[in-house]
């Protein structure tokens, strides 16, 4: 593990900064703004950069977001409720399978599916 130096604290800021702005302001953050900065930034392997992507999000980080859209009256909970169940049911397994594949196919992967939603939405009218 690397130590702390003023480069990787200031990395970190930046990256949950750049993380939280988009999170609120578009709905990503984890996988689409932290893994792949990890990776540059900080030289995390796919596996390390996704599990501490996801370790930030056990925490309630996104709650003052959510009270901006709740106080404009931009959520429905129910459908909400429902995704966060099977949210947790789908990460276990998907989080057993992620890690017994291999590091350089779990970056393609990842990366095809960054590139196919990215694509999806330019092209659509």
């Amino acid at each position: 593990m690397k130590s702390m130096t003023v480069t990787i604290i200031l990395s970190l800021v930046l990256i949950g900064l750049l993380a939280g702005v988009l999170s609120g302001l578009v709905g990503v953050g984890g996988g689409i703004i932290m893994v792949p900065l990890l990776v540059l930034l900080l030289g995390f392997n796919q596996h390390q950069a996704q599990g501490t992507s996801l370790t930030v999000l056990v925490v309630p980080v996104t709650a003052l977001a959510v009270f901006n859209y709740y106080k404009e009256g931009y959520i429905n909970w129910k459908y909400a409720a429902i995704i966060a169940v099977f949210f947790v049911v789908g990460s276990y397994f998907g989080s057993k399978l992620a890690v017994s594949i291999d590091q350089k196919m779990l970056k393609k992967i990842f990366a095809a599916i960054l590139i196919l939603v990215a694509g999806k939405m330019l092209l659509e009218k």
